[in-house]
């Protein structure tokens, strides 16, 4: 399998969000993988307790932790010398489309910069997300895959992670034409695991004081956060792919009324509405509707495009990752739910 890598064990990694929810799982897969020169970008306010507890789980693990932020063009500087592969998962939270902007465009164009400087790089990995797909245009049970339109007007769905999304990914494909930059993007569905507290909104809210289940029957794009880390690592050392796009979703992924109901039977039981997939839709017009005619006082945070996008009833397919990037689910989803329901219970979210 090392054969068909594009980097050696010894050459340098950099991981960007490395103490993050993913980034932690994506420094203990290149370890297992036997990866020994690994730098870790951390945030100096960042909490480091599990990403500790991976890297000495290792012993002589050859891992390099920098703090910095990507804001800086001197952080990435002192980030980016050496590295032969990148694996960029750092993320901002901001909930408003400048600051979605600033921790994802720019931050990622400070990184490159900083890179291509070095000429050193093999292979970008953006981590991206499925909230960039645009499904207006699909029937429900249709299938979502790599093939599938991307927002072309992402401030159009509410969503200031959407939007930086579909930004970040426009930069780094502008990258890769002008000035060669070899990259892949991967795009994960819902991932879930320990130390993910929140139920996927694609499942339902919690918006007005009660649970609101908007799924239904629709299938849950669910992306158990080990198995995602692998599809990143996969991503940035297989030979070939450069310039592809991966979807990484589980196999044999529930619908939501299945997920609710295991969610209560394993975690905790508590009080749930179910609405109906037409009068989600309806709600969601006329909340775009109400945002509209204040003016933007009420943001359109629930409209047409974000029901399309989350509650339309669409199958999803991992072919691609499986067939080119050689990757599959390595941790089974009985036993995913399983570990995740066993967190939730004794955390007592």
């Amino acid at each position: 399998m090392r054969s068909d890598f594009i980097i050696d064990l010894n050459d340098s990694i950099l991981v960007t969000g490395s103490n993050g929810f993913i980034g932690s799982k994506v420094v203990e897969t290149l370890l297992r993988y036997g990866f020994r020169n690994l730098r870790c970008l951390v945030r100096s306010s960042g909490n480091l307790t599990k990403l500790n507890e991976i890297i000495n789980s290792y012993h002589n693990n050859g891992v390099e932790m920098v703090q910095g932020n990507l804001l800086s063009r001197d952080d990435c500087k002192k980030a980016a010398p050496g590295a032969s592969v990148i694996l960029h998962l750092a993320a901002g939270g901001e909930k408003t489309f400048p600051g979605s902007f600033m921790n994802s465009v720019i931050t990622t164009r400070n990184l490159l910069d900083a890179a291509l400087q070095e000429g050193n790089l093999k292979r970008f990995v953006n981590v991206s997300s499925f909230a960039v797909y645009s499904t207006k245009k699909l029937k429900r049970g249709d299938v979502l895959d790599e093939t599938c339109e991307t927002e072309g007007k992402p401030e159009e769905r509410g969503e200031a992670y959407c939007y930086g999304k579909v930004k970040q990914e426009e930069l780094v494909r502008q990258y890769g034409k002008k000035r060669n930059l070899p990259y892949v993007i991967v795009r994960p569905g819902a991932v879930f695991g320990p130390g993910k507290n929140a139920i996927t909104g694609r499942v339902g809210i919690d918006t007005f004081g009660v649970f609101l289940h908007l799924g239904g029957s629709n299938r849950i794009p669910l992306s158990y956060v080990d198995n995602c880390a692998e599809a990143v690592v996969l991503a940035g050392v297989k030979k070939g792919i450069d310039g592809e796009i991966f979807n990484v979703v589980d196999d044999g992924i529930p619908t939501s009324r299945e997920f609710l109901r295991k969610y209560k039977k394993g975690v905790k039981n508590f009080r749930s509405i179910y609405v109906p997939n037409k009068l989600s839709y309806a709600l969601c017009y006329l909340w775009e509707l109400y945002a509209e005619w204040s003016r933007g006082q009420l943001p359109p945070v629930y409209n047409r495009n974000r029901w399309a996008a989350e509650w339309k009833g669409l199958l999803y397919s991992n072919r691609k990752a499986k067939e080119i990037l050689g990757w599959k689910p390595r941790i089974p989803l009985d036993e995913a739910l399983h570990r995740y329901f066993e967190y939730q219970r004794h955390t007592g979210v």
